[in-house]
């Protein structure tokens, strides 16, 4: 081994190579002002599917954007190799600013939120009337996410062969949210997709509900080149389906300017993230009568002047039992 002595030249030191350069660090990081723009269509493994112009492409995000994910309906910028060939892989360098996002928590106790998808216009909640039983807690689950995340709903309800609309419907006639009933023969047919299609041209409408509804057969219909499997047996002694799309996906409406993004189905639907102080935004015409209720008002309580409101004739009184069961879903599992 060879020893120095005291008065060493710093020539004769060997030292190692530092293998992040010599560069030193910066927090200023590229514009990337020629990036493209790209939409994302869906996420798998850290790998995302995302449409530039006709092309699709392979993405992964970029290290400078942290912890920031980006999620179905997102707007990216994307650099690198966009030829989309096979085995090439560009970088999102950027996400754009949201014009909606739908969260979800797996249940009311969980503080990590889930963005399940951004940019929709619209939340088509598909509930079947019979096998599997309707969950109206759910449905009012969904209803909340939808007015917080500022998406329109849309409530589609299928299997009517087996059971009668009107008493689902009395829950939400109030509400004024448009919906579509169709029946298995419909969805068989096209006839359903065809109805549904009428609230879906030129809009990207996000469709969740729980697994055995249908949503994945009527996906199918409204995009027949893009066919996802169907869903699984609705199980007889729980009621409930088994899950087949195991991850959100936008696929192109056929034939129209618009985008359905078909999602997980869902057991749960949790609100751990909400201010119940956004839901009233949904409710105009209750909005107004909040201006006299005391400071944190929950809406549902002695002094809060909706009821005051109402009882001049500003609103139905409907609408204001409407609100509150909405305000309540947080208190309540999707099962009671």
């Amino acid at each position: 081994m060879r020893r120095y002595g005291k008065h060493t030249d710093e020539d004769d030191i060997r030292s190692r190579p530092n293998r992040k350069g010599t560069r030193p660090r910066t927090n200023i990081r590229p514009a990337h002002e020629d990036a493209a723009e790209g939409m994302v269509l869906t996420v798998d493994r850290g790998r995302l599917t995302c449409l530039v112009d006709d092309r699709t492409i392979l993405a992964m995000k970029a290290r400078e954007l942290g912890r920031k994910a980006a999620v179905v309906g997102d707007r990216v910028a994307l650099v690198g190799d966009l030829s989309g060939k096979k085995d090439t892989l560009a970088r999102i360098v950027r996400i754009e600013e949201r014009s909606s996002v739908l969260r979800r928590t797996a249940d009311d106790d969980d503080p990590f939120e889930r963005v399940v998808v951004a940019n929709a216009d619209q939340l088509a909640i598909v509930t079947a009337l019979a096998d599997p039983e309707p969950r109206p807690r759910l449905i009012d689950r969904c209803l909340v996410a939808a007015f917080d995340g500022g998406l329109t709903p849309l409530l589609v309800m299928t299997k009517s062969d087996l059971a009668p609309p009107e008493k689902l419907l009395e829950l939400y006639g109030h509400l004024e949210i448009p919906y579509v009933v169709t029946s298995r023969e419909e969805l068989e047919t096209g006839d359903a997709a065809q109805r549904v299609q009428e609230h879906l041209d030129g809009k990207i409408t996000a469709f969740v509900g729980h697994s055995g509804v249908g949503k994945t057969t009527l996906v199918n219909a409204l995009v027949p080149r893009d066919r996802r499997r169907t869903t699984g047996h609705v199980n007889a002694v729980t009621g409930r389906g088994r899950h087949t799309t195991t991850s959100a996906l936008a696929l192109p409406l056929a034939g129209e300017d618009g985008w359905v993004v078909d999602t997980p189905g869902v057991r749960s639907f949790g609100l751990a993230h909400i201010d119940p102080s956004r839901v009233i935004h949904a409710f105009p015409d209750l909005e107004p009568g909040t201006v006299d209720c005391p400071r944190a008002c929950s809406h549902d309580e002695p002094d809060c002047a909706l009821d005051q409101w109402v009882a001049e004739g500003h609103a139905d009184p409907a609408r204001l039992y409407s609100l509150r069961r909405l305000l309540a879903t947080r208190e309540r599992k999707e099962g009671d």
